[in-house]
């Protein structure tokens, strides 16, 4: 499983990850799952911890205090900043999952994820969850994906995470409709690549927050994709 590397960055920096292997297992998903439950971008990020830790607790003043931390990020958030943890789907078996500010909005425990790309949208002021939508980019209608990215209303958070195919379906339109939110990659996207991304529709500079690995039988984790990837840290809340 890879994961981002934690730092305090500027907006403008990206952060350098760092990728370490894990067995993939649902156990362990679902233990994130059980652990999440719980209640723009103009200032530093945050990111995760450079050190794995176990899901659900970070290490304080005192090593012998476990503290339980909003999705399981190995800090606390600073005020003001809203918590956030996202996973790709492994392969075509494991679907993604999403939580945000100590509650999970997409997982297949809610059985709210799908093959292809699953996007949530967050207040990016309030942090109030909008909406939840997968759509399927090996067999389904590229167009549905072009009218939902287009409406998306200003000062909303976008999270996404891919899972078994995000990229037969993806067509120049939708590559820069993504880029205008903030990607760096989605260009590069194709058939079974790992995606993870968050980004936001007046998003100034390219996002912080994206991971992404490539489709390659010389280097695929599992039979015919790559591994598992997973994306945390500390967003600014968007104050007017």
């Amino acid at each position: 499983m890879a994961r981002t590397q934690v730092r305090m960055i500027s907006m403008d920096t990206y952060l350098r990850p760092y990728f370490y292997r894990l067995e993939i297992d649902l156990a362990v998903l679902l233990d994130l799952e059980e652990m999440c439950q719980g209640p723009g971008l103009s200032a530093p990020l945050i990111g995760s911890s450079p050190q794995p830790a176990r899901v659900g607790s970070v290490y304080k003043e005192n090593p012998s205090h476990l503290v339980k931390t909003k999705c399981g990020l190995s800090k606390s958030c600073p005020d003001n900043f809203f918590a956030f943890k996202i996973s790709s789907g492994a392969a075509n078996v494991v679907g993604p999952s999403m939580c945000f500010e100590g509650q999970t909005i997409m997982s297949p425990v809610k059985n709210n994820v799908g093959r292809g790309l699953n996007i949530a949208l967050v207040n990016g002021t309030t942090g109030k969850v909008m909406t939840q939508k997968y759509f399927d980019m090996y067999s389904g209608d590229a167009n549905l994906l072009v009218k939902f990215l287009k409406e998306i209303p200003e000062g909303m958070l976008v999270l996404v995470a891919s899972y078994d195919d995000p990229g037969t379906k993806m067509n120049d339109e939708i590559r820069k409709l993504f880029s205008n939110l903030g990607s760096t990659y989605a260009k590069q996207l194709g058939f079974r690549d790992s995606w993870v991304f968050l980004g936001a529709r007046d998003l100034s500079s390219k996002s912080p927050f994206e991971e992404f690995l490539k489709n390659n039988p010389d280097t695929n984790k599992y039979d015919g994709w790559p591994e598992l990837l997973e994306l945390e840290g500390c967003v600014p809340q968007k104050v007017h």
